[in-house]
């Protein structure tokens, strides 16, 4: 899911290069259709709104009827403005909560009773460091990936010893369009960020790639979020004072 831009986008080339077979879906039909078209005969494509049942049904016949049972799953989509939560409609906090989390929870689910027949396959989610560590005027988008990782952290109980693997895996700041449908975004970053390399989709889609191949719990990337992962696991308090003191005002 989230295939058509971004790292999602990166990750379906990546793939495609070291000899998967992709099928790329997201809401844009033409922007997976271009994509499907450079990638070649590796990739197919089905647009969806992942939110919908009528949608994710149309996409799971369409991936079985052409490939089968996946051996992985990638769920990489995401949205939402940075606000604070009197300064966010309704209709944008269900947007944000419908994707990154029911998105990927609903693709999760798609396959997840094949896969624990064979007793083999991978899910991976892609979040954002706000699912540990929130920062200021950012509630919706922190609290949809905050039910993200929940996602991953409860299929992890569930599937203990099943064969299938889920992945949760953690990305810093991002240099894609993200920031350019949500501007003031860059500006309201904590400043305590700047000490993270700014990461190219190319570079994050060779880390899913790595992942798909060989699955990990839990991915930090780059290497400095894992010092500040487990900062906030030691010294939470010091954590959220950091990102307050450091975070813009809006």
């Amino acid at each position: 899911m989230g295939a058509s831009s971004g790292v999602g986008a990166a990750t379906a080339k990546e793939l495609s290069r070291r000899g998967w077979t992709v099928v790329l879906s997201a809401r844009s039909e033409d922007r997976l259709a271009s994509l499907a078209q450079s990638i070649g005969p590796n990739a197919s494509y089905k647009a969806c709104d992942a939110t919908l049942s009528s949608d994710i049904a149309a996409l799971e016949a369409f991936v079985r009827r052409r490939h089968g049972i996946p051996d992985v799953v990638i769920n990489c989509a995401g949205l939402g403005q940075w606000k604070r939560l009197q300064d966010t409609t309704p209709d944008e906090l269900r947007l944000m909560i419908g994707s990154p989390y029911l998105a990927a929870a609903n693709a999760s689910r798609m396959f997840l009773s094949d896969m624990l027949d064979h007793r083999s396959g991978t899910l991976i989610h892609v979040n954002s460091p706000a699912c540990y560590m929130a920062w200021p005027s950012a509630v919706g988008y922190t609290a949809s990936r905050f039910a993200l990782r929940g996602l991953h952290e409860a299929l992890s109980q569930d599937l203990a010893g099943s064969g299938v693997r889920t992945c949760h895996v953690v990305f810093g700041r991002i240099d894609s369009e993200y920031f350019d449908h949500n501007p003031g975004a860059a500006e309201r970053m904590p400043g305590i960020a700047a000490t993270i390399r700014i990461l190219a989709v190319e570079e994050c889609a060779n880390v899913l790639a790595d992942v798909a191949a060989k699955p990990r719990k839990l991915v930090f990337h780059p290497a400095m979020l894992r010092f500040f992962y487990r900062s906030n696991l030691v010294a939470p308090w010091l954590t959220r004072w950091l990102l307050r003191v450091t975070g813009a005002r809006s």
